[in-house]
């Protein structure tokens, strides 16, 4: 067990943990570290040979290809995915369940590990902050993982940048010289519409005032004179790329068939017409390679991709999940925002990509939420929260229920099976839990209680034991829909299956869309990636519980060619978030004298 004393937990090992109601993160972190094992012990504990570790300090990068060749008949591990309720805008603590999980396990003696999405600086120096988890189940180095771990992020940057740095010379010397001239320089003359460009920049941060610009200002020796905008470089192709590619060759085709824009006759220009592909893969070559983090019980975490979780696939990479059902006997993933969103797309586009069948599903859900859910008071983010989530209320809890049983039953729909994990805060109370025990027996569905924020490990082995349980059960693995579906079909199963609604009405510039795109034999195998809110069931974020009554409006179709992907929009999306009034980086500096960062977290 573990005794308490003076804002320090001390288990039975020995071992020295902080108490996250006393301590923030950036401490227990730091105690965390003092003693984290060389990269040595990682290596033996792997069995990776040494040429497969790429050094990089305490988060070295791990040789896929090489990894992977040597490994290729060894039997994979059991793969466990982690999903959530719907969540208030503070989010449920997926990351931080995810490593609480893999912190439990841990202490059962198993083999574990995990593969995490990386952090974008823009929301680390903006108002969410970074996804290193929480209290005693963190991620660390975690200055290193928040800023920038090593280098994949500014990588996609530079390709992505490269190929709208291809397009613009490419504008600027077909307006300069004739055929005859572009001919003697080995181009030929694209004829590109000014007024279809698809790409634009990137950065890494909110910068709102970047979202649209006009570029080329100046002579004709300035570039090209057009409007152009500013993405935020995790909603880049090219990181939907890393997530889905399941390996160097794969990323090369991909980023080889990316539509950067159309010529005046409506014919797609790619990176390969701007013979700017190969350039781009080679400043992508070493992002195949995830990177190694830890728990700070010491367990690997692989790092890999971050792809945005609405147009894009919102996991980690089906390379790291490959990778790391080699090195671990149980492997815990994430998926992006809840699981109409997250778990849909897990379901229905990565694992039919990997081929990769999971064992578990474990649902996370906060009394919190359920209480918001059950017709609480708005959750705001920075505000203090009502008093109806910090104190017992159990009608709200068990009519915000209907939520979290809506969940459960996509899951089963899957085939896959569920576990319902109660991530507990220290607010909720002993009449709320067992409420919530009950309602989930009644239900036929696992539930544990997991305590890890507190108390790492120890407070997830319930949790953990649970999962162990539930992976030895067969899976019936079956998806939504057939890869042959038609697109608009493929939406409205989705929709009623998956969302609750009635059904789909499509405005007409997305009708016309989908129409072109059934009709084309080119888009047979394209990926289905809804995008809309992870506030609601719905397409509206005020609609908490389970919404009656209601039709998904889907009013455009994203179409990004290199990843593949067709993303139907049920509503707006902002490519480049703002910076708030009070962002995280108002609270950040360096302690000139020790290096260290502080205000991170």
């Amino acid at each position: 067990m573990i005794e308490f004393k003076d804002g320090k937990y001390i288990d039975e090992a020995g071992r020295v943990m902080l108490d996250p109601t006393v301590y923030k993160d950036w401490q227990i972190a730091e105690e965390a570290e003092k003693t984290l094992p060389p990269v040595s012990y990682f290596q033996e504990k792997l069995g990776l040979l040494p040429e497969e570790i790429i050094p990089y300090g305490k988060t070295p990068k791990l040789d896929f290809i090489k990894i992977m060749k040597r490994l290729e008949n060894k039997p994979n591990g059991k793969l466990i995915e982690v999903t959530a309720i719907t969540p208030t805008p503070l989010g449920e603590g997926k990351s931080t369940t995810s490593l609480g999980l893999i912190e439990g396990l841990g202490r059962l003696g198993k083999n574990v590990g995990g593969c995490l999405r990386q952090p974008s600086g823009g929301p680390t120096m903006n108002v969410k902050g970074t996804a290193a988890g929480g209290g005693n189940a963190l991620l660390m180095p975690m200055t290193e993982f928040s800023l920038g771990l090593t280098g994949d992020i500014n990588d996609i940057m530079n390709a992505h940048n490269l190929a709208m740095v291809a397009l613009n010379a490419r504008m600027q010397h077909e307006r300069n010289y004739s055929d005859e001239e572009l001919a003697k320089r080995g181009l030929r003359r694209l004829d590109i519409d000014p007024k279809r460009i698809e790409f634009g920049w990137v950065m890494d941060f909110c910068a709102q005032g970047l979202r649209n610009i006009v570029m080329g200002i100046g002579g004709y020796r300035d570039g090209f004179l057009m409007e152009s905008k500013f993405a935020i470089a995790v909603s880049s192709e090219l990181m939907a790329i890393l997530a889905v590619a399941r390996d160097l060759k794969d990323l090369r085709e991909r980023i080889g068939r990316i539509v950067v824009a159309y010529d005046r006759k409506g014919n797609p220009v790619t990176t390969e017409d701007l013979e700017v592909a190969g350039a781009m893969c080679a400043w992508m070559r070493n992002t195949i390679n995830p990177t190694m983090c830890y728990t700070v019980e010491h367990q690997p975490v692989l790092i890999h991709a971050g792809p945005f979780a609405n147009i894009a696939i919102g996991q980690s990479s089906v390379i790291g999940d490959r990778l790391a059902l080699k090195l671990f006997d149980y492997h815990v993933t994430e998926s992006g925002f809840a699981a109409d969103i997250g778990f849909e797309k897990f379901w229905n586009v990565k694992t039919r990509l990997s081929g990769l069948t999971p064992n578990v599903s474990v649902l996370v859900a906060t009394i919190r939420a359920l209480k918001m859910h059950g017709g609480g008071p708005a959750v705001v983010a920075g505000r203090p929260l009502p008093k109806e989530y910090t104190e017992e209320n159990l009608a709200l809890l068990e009519k915000g229920c209907e939520n979290l049983f809506h969940h459960v039953a996509t899951i089963k729909k899957s085939g896959i099976n569920p576990v319902v994990c109660i991530n507990r805060f220290y607010t909720d109370t002993e009449a709320e839990i067992e409420l919530l025990r009950r309602l989930c027996k009644e239900q036929g569905v696992r539930c544990a209680l997991s305590d890890h924020w507190r108390y790492g490990g120890e407070g997830a082995e319930e949790l953990a034991k649970t999962v162990l349980e539930a992976c030895e059960e067969p899976v019936d693995l079956k998806f939504l829909y057939d890869s042959s579906m038609p697109l608009r079909e493929r939406v409205e199963l989705i929709a009623k299956e998956v969302y609750g609604a009635d059904g789909v009405d499509w405005e007409p510039l997305a009708l016309q869309k989908a129409k072109r795109f059934e009709e084309d034999p080119k888009y047979a195998d394209y990926c289905t990636m809804m995008v809309k809110t992870h506030l609601s069931l719905s397409h509206e974020p005020s609609l908490k519980g389970v919404p009656k009554n209601w039709r998904l409006p889907v009013r455009d179709i994203l179409e990004y060619g290199g990843a593949k992907f067709l993303c139907p929009m049920a509503g707006s999306i902002s490519m480049m978030p703002g910076t708030g009034s009070d962002p995280a980086y108002r609270r950040i500096d360096v302690d000139t004298e020790t290096g260290k960062v502080s205000g991170l977290f």
